[in-house]
């Protein structure tokens, strides 16, 4: 298996824990749909294609805009939770395939928005198919959060990274998360997914700072649905969970921040010659 594949393939432990992942992972603020609406022109009634909608956290700030939504999810047990929880939206259906086999019937679209999903999707494919489904003058928006510390508070990670190595030594997973200034002196472009070349314009990148707290018991719960700890043997992951919101009972009050970067970054479907 290549590693884009294996990395696809881990992709897929979310549909694992819909439930869970729904309650614990952070939603996207209003402010950056609005952003959004405003950069693209996306009036309400607008076609939107959602890639990887997961339980539908950011596909309910896209169906509230007013927005038609079509929201392709490859794990069946996250689809179902979404249809679940959008059952009461207005012109959102949400189908079961992967991005990449999924059929578009000839359907496009004004806007393509991919919420902490297009890491997941092949490049080779996924760009050309964004390109293809889009009308001319239509945008790709990905989303996303970047895990950032505030210097001088305290930071979970580094209050158990000896928790993390003596359950998991070596692994290149571990690490403190980097501060909000270097994450936006780092964030332009498209970010940490492969370039689509000449298929879209300049990117406009804008950042919204926000947090999650948490008890011990919580922040057990949000590591257990994060791709790093799902792909532990559950034998070396519960443990050091365990030892993890003991850590936060214990040492920090049983209340932490989880803080985040948030990040919209949106460009223009181009003419390309020929």
């Amino acid at each position: 298996m290549t590693v884009g594949a294996d990395r696809r393939a881990l992709g897929r432990v979310f549909n694992e824990v819909p439930e869970l992942y729904d309650r614990v992972r952070p939603g996207y603020p209003d402010e950056l749909f609005a952003d959004l609406a405003d950069l693209a022109g996306l009036p309400a009634g607008s076609a939107v294609l959602e890639v990887g909608c997961g339980t539908g956290q950011a596909t309910r700030s896209l169906a509230g805009r007013g927005w038609r939504v079509t929201a392709v999810e490859p794990g069946a047990e996250l689809a179902t939770l979404a249809r679940r929880r959008l059952a009461g939206a207005p012109g959102v259906e949400v189908e079961t395939s992967t991005f990449e086999r999924w059929d578009d019937r000839g359907r496009r679209y004004d806007a393509l928005v991919a919420a902490s999903s297009w890491h997941w999707v092949d490049p080779a494919v996924g760009w050309p198919r964004a390109y293809q489904v889009l009308r001319p003058g239509g945008w790709a928006a990905l989303l996303g959060h970047v895990v950032v510390r505030r210097p001088g508070e305290p930071e979970v990670y580094a209050e158990t990274a000896d928790l993390h190595e003596r359950f998991s030594p070596g692994n290149p997973d571990w690490g403190h998360p980097p501060t909000e200034d270097q994450v936006r002196a780092t964030g332009a472009g498209w970010g940490q997914v492969e370039d689509p070349g000449p298929l879209f314009g300049p990117t406009t990148v804008r950042w919204y700072p926000t947090v999650q707290w948490f008890d011990g018991a919580g922040f057990a719960d949000l590591l257990r649905s994060l791709s790093p700890y799902r792909r532990l043997p559950a034998d070396v992951r519960e443990p050091l969970l365990d030892a993890v919101a003991d850590r936060i009972r214990t040492r920090l009050g049983d209340r932490v921040p989880r803080r985040h970067l948030t990040v919209l970054r949106a460009g223009r479907r181009a003419v390309v010659p020929g």
